[in-house]
């Protein structure tokens, strides 16, 4: 019986195989059978750019990697840029785009830089067992520039990619964007603007997931000031109630008013008080003087702030506004704004490229593909073009621990990841 029944099983599983490969053309057959004898080409190339340091203020490092990148990309028939980004204190980023107007115009989206700068004792790529390797910035996401690369490649040995418009955008800031956003991200917007759909390869949550929505992301700063006097006098109507208890209420009353809708938070990350202070806001440090007998005349917090669309931003912030204006006897309050990463709103023409990337998955005998929800994903650089063109996003490598000294990236993964790729690229470009 238990002979027959593993019998039965076999069957099955044949006859699932052979109904997934006749959903395949003949030119995606080939497609696959060329990224298997790529694959191991591929992991070599993952291990070689991992060991270079690409931090993302290890400007050198992240032009060699995007010179690496570079030179491969011309290798399969693309022209490739480097756009310098000196004047906003960022390295800068690699384009490699081919031209023609046949199908839909693809925008494939990447990053160079990593978490990790040359100071960090997490530098090289090391093998786990036979299928996982810990890698910085192997996952997040120097592994889904991999796929990129090597999806392109395959299509380009077979010759589909003739009269086709494909623009591999690799950013080389997108672990902290250079400011202002307007110079950092107008070669990425420009690229949009000629392009019909956006594809991003930040890692992947899974083959059954992918992503039609990001939350946006913007920073907030609040200062504010208080009277210093003998804390004997502290509450007395002169002195008032000094600025850390003004901070205090700010906070808390944050914490109870703005927070509670759904996609929306906000983390005050950094907070200083006291009475003399000095603050470094661009290296996220200060130090701070005070005494326990001496009423606090100074306080300042930092934070960010989540959210899905640019209404519940606007919405949230003018909730802050108002109480920072409510202040405290003696006491005074400002907050500012600094805008980041817009949202990526979960649109129906995103939700028609998740249709269509979740046929190729059938077909590919990977099993169907769901939204991701939004609230579990951090802001992306698919989200600066997400007003411009369709977008989905998550394509790229699968792995743990991203920007830890644990992070890790699954090998194993990489050549169905780039499978399903190619085919999803391959279809979208001889979409009318």
């Amino acid at each position: 019986m238990k002979t027959f029944f593993k019998y039965l099983v076999l069957i099955f599983l044949v006859s699932t195989q052979v109904s997934f490969a006749q959903k395949l053309s003949r030119k995606e057959k080939k497609i696959l059978k060329t990224i298997e004898a790529n694959n191991t080409e591929a992991i070599a190339f993952l291990k070689d750019i991992v060991n270079i340091n690409s931090g993302t203020m290890n400007h050198k490092g992240v032009k060699k990697v995007g010179e690496v990148f570079g030179e491969a990309f011309e290798e399969i028939g693309f022209k490739s840029s480097w756009y310098d980004m000196s004047e906003v204190n960022r390295s800068g980023h690699l384009f490699a785009e081919t031209s023609g107007n046949k199908g839909k115009k693809l925008l494939l989206i990447g990053h160079l830089d990593t978490v990790f700068e040359e100071n960090s004792p997490f530098q090289e790529f090391k093998m786990v067992n036979d299928s996982i390797a810990h890698a910085p910035g192997g996952n997040d996401m120097k592994g889904g520039d991999v796929i990129i690369l090597y999806a392109l490649k395959a299509l380009h040995e077979n010759e589909l990619l003739n009269n086709a418009q494909i623009i591999a955008a690799f950013t080389g800031d997108e672990e902290a964007s250079g400011k202002p956003i307007s110079i950092s991200r107008h070669h990425l917007i420009e690229a949009a603007k000629r392009s019909d759909i956006a594809l991003g390869f930040e890692t992947s949550t899974g083959f059954n997931y992918a992503t039609v929505a990001r939350r946006g992301s913007s920073g907030w700063k609040v200062e504010v000031k208080g009277k210093r006097a003998h804390s004997s006098g502290i509450f007395r109507e002169n002195v008032g109630a000094g600025a850390v208890f003004e901070m205090s209420r700010i906070l808390n009353e944050f914490y109870n008013k703005v927070k509670g809708e759904e996609y929306l938070t906000f983390n005050p990350g950094i907070l200083l008080g006291g009475t003399l202070m000095e603050f470094d806001s661009e290296q996220s440090k200060g130090n701070i003087f005070g005494k326990t007998n001496v009423v606090a005349q100074t306080a300042v917090v930092e934070g960010g702030l989540r959210f899905i669309s640019e209404e519940q931003k606007e919405n949230a912030r003018a909730k802050m506004n108002e109480i920072v204006n409510n202040n405290l006897p003696q006491t005074s309050a400002e907050i500012t704004f600094i805008d980041s990463y817009p949202a990526m709103g979960p649109t129906e023409g995103n939700h028609k490229l998740l249709d269509i990337f979740n046929e190729v998955s059938i077909d590919l005998g990977q099993g169907e593909v769901e939204a991701y929800d939004p609230g579990r994903r951090g802001a992306a650089d698919v989200s600066f073009v997400a007003k411009y063109v369709d977008c989905l996003d998550g394509l790229g490598t699968m792995g743990n621990g991203a920007h830890t000294p644990q992070e890790t990236v699954n090998l194993n993964t990489i050549e169905d990841l780039t499978k399903r790729t190619a085919i999803l690229i391959y279809r979208l470009i001889n979409q009318k």
